[in-house]
């Protein structure tokens, strides 16, 4: 009888140790999944290039993101399972068929507090630190599941498939960029990141998304020289300019022949002038062709990304935006892509303008037509929508099918528009108010 005590305490603490161990095991791989997941991976990368191997491990581990969870959630499984026998024999000794019942609730309240909650909020707060912690562990166990984890893999598949739902293991749930964005907001919105800094990385990041007619300047408003004018009337006109650069047409000013450029043009006409010994008649035979540059035309559907790395590649920054006919619709350059990202550059030669958007006392905006929905997002934090124009003025006759008259109003996304200017067609003022919304 002693003995059998003995033996019966002896295989009691044997179970409670196994089913103690089953437990950290399995907090062990609650926390690990928890880490590698939420772990920032540019923090890891910036570890990573310090020399931290745990962190490159980590960074390695969580490339294959369908492999690590299922290992992760193998390996859980398995001593949960297990440590739940372990518990169900254990109490079957002394209460029976009631067992079950029991080892039910205390197992649930042990995984629940020492192998979920308590390891997970751990890795959270610690994320990084945990996954260059677990990293080589986890390495092994990953390694150690693969065949079963392939096969399971494989059935998962095969089962989704018949529902109609495909599945790519290399495209992320989250692209880097729309990352990227989320969290500049939310920053902002947390009052942590300052809305220029947020409105410049924004900005570079939507390089890729907007084309170059979105900004580029109108051909209406496009200052441009006749190659038939007068010689010292073209220096005239190039010294008074605001622009270094224009454009220089024959015939017409859909025919552009070139681009000149102030300083070549005052180069030449000073050198033939200074070498003739007839300085009023030395102009006589002056071609405008031999001072300006071949002009640059790119399509304006080029996204400004690429624009902007054809203007790097060329060394120019100085483009003529075509349609799909060919024919001219405005002009780009560099500065007007660098400003979509710092906001507008101005030194002194540029003229003081008046502001496209003005905040009255009682909270209307006095908006220019012309002024882009982007601009306006951008100073005021709304959102109005500019996948159908590019310009305020452009949205208002979108949505109303017409070219509205002054004292014309219109309410659609949130807002209500006054037409207070227009010059011909062209809408060149607007009066807008949010408008309460709704219940």
């Amino acid at each position: 009888m002693k003995d059998y005590i003995l033996l019966l305490d002896a295989e009691f603490w044997i179970s409670v140790s196994g089913i103690a161990a089953l437990l950290i095991l399995s907090g062990f791989f609650s926390g690990s999944e928890t880490a590698l997941t939420a772990a920032s991976r540019g923090k890891l990368r910036a570890q990573a290039d310090k020399g931290s191997r745990g962190a490159q491990r980590a960074l390695d581990v969580t490339e294959d993101s369908e492999r690590l969870i299922g290992s992760v959630l193998l390996g859980n499984n398995l001593v949960n399972i297990l440590a739940t026998s372990l518990t169900t024999a254990l109490l079957a000794r002394s209460f029976g068929e009631s067992a079950v019942v029991m080892a039910t609730l205390v197992m649930t309240i042990l995984v629940l507090i020492f192998a979920e909650v308590l390891p997970k909020t751990y890795a959270i707060t610690n994320a990084e630190s945990a996954a260059s912690l677990v990293s080589r562990p986890i390495q092994i166990v990953t390694l150690v599941f693969s065949p079963i984890v392939s096969a399971v893999r494989w059935v998962v598949r095969a089962m989704l498939r018949l529902f109609g739902v495909q599945t790519d293991p290399d495209t992320n749930v989250l692209a880097v960029r729309e990352e990227i964005a989320g969290a500049l907001k939310i920053g902002h919105s947390e009052g942590i990141v300052e809305k220029e800094d947020r409105d410049r990385i924004l900005g570079a990041l939507d390089l890729a998304d907007r084309t170059v007619d979105e900004i580029m300047l109108h051909r209406s408003d496009i200052e441009m020289v006749n190659a038939e004018a007068d010689p010292m009337q073209m220096l005239d006109q190039c010294l008074e300019s605001n622009h270094t650069r224009l454009p220089v047409f024959k015939d017409n000013q859909e025919n552009i022949t070139g681009v000149l450029h102030a300083k070549d043009l005052a180069r030449t006409i000073y050198r033939i002038i200074s070498g003739s010994k007839e300085p009023k008649t030395a102009l006589q035979n002056f071609d405008i062709t031999e001072v300006a540059k071949k002009p640059y035309f790119v399509p304006d559907t080029t996204a400004l990304d690429d624009q902007m790395r054809e203007f790097l590649r060329l060394h120019t920054h100085f483009a003529l935006v075509v349609d799909e006919y060919g024919s001219l619709q405005g002009l780009i350059t560099l500065e007007d892509i660098l400003e979509e990202i710092v906001g507008e550059i101005t030194d002194e030669f540029d003229e003081v303008e008046d502001s496209t958007l003005e905040r009255t006392s009682d909270g209307h905006f006095i908006v220019e037509g012309g002024m882009t929905i982007r601009d306006f997002n951008r100073a005021t934090d709304c959102r109005l929508p500019d996948e159908e124009a590019n310009t305020v003025a452009g949205l208002v006759i979108h949505e109303s099918q017409m070219i509205p008259t002054v004292g014309q109003v219109f309410s659609f996304h949130g807002f209500r528009f006054e037409v207070t200017g227009r010059e011909g067609n062209r809408i060149t003022e607007l009066k807008m108010r949010t408008l309460p919304r709704s219940i």
